[in-house]
């Protein structure tokens, strides 16, 4: 099989239809530069991300906070990019 078909398989495996909206959730301990932080991470693989779209909750102790974030994608690969990408950040605990 060749490169550019087994890309078009992996786009095939996905019960999301692309383009779309994508809400992603990331959490971390709670510091001044965690939103800013995951916001860059984000617009390296969706460039037009949008600060805006990120809706932030702090734990009931503080201690925590989770981002929800609205993010355009349009392939597969753009989106296990961005997973990847946050899950590998040092402040990121949990993406889902």
């Amino acid at each position: 099989m060749t490169e550019q078909k087994q890309e078009v398989a992996k786009e095939e495996e996905t019960l999301v239809e692309f383009p779309c909206d994508f809400f992603i959730k990331v959490m971390g301990e709670t510091s001044d530069d965690f939103a800013n932080a995951m916001v860059k991470v984000i617009q390296v693989y969706a460039p037009k991300f949008d600060a805006s779209k990120v809706d932030m909750r702090a734990s009931s102790g503080g201690k925590f906070i989770s981002l929800t974030c609205s993010v355009y994608v349009t392939t597969k690969t753009q989106l296990d990019s961005i997973y990847r990408a946050l899950s590998e950040h040092p402040q990121v605990k949990y993406v889902l």
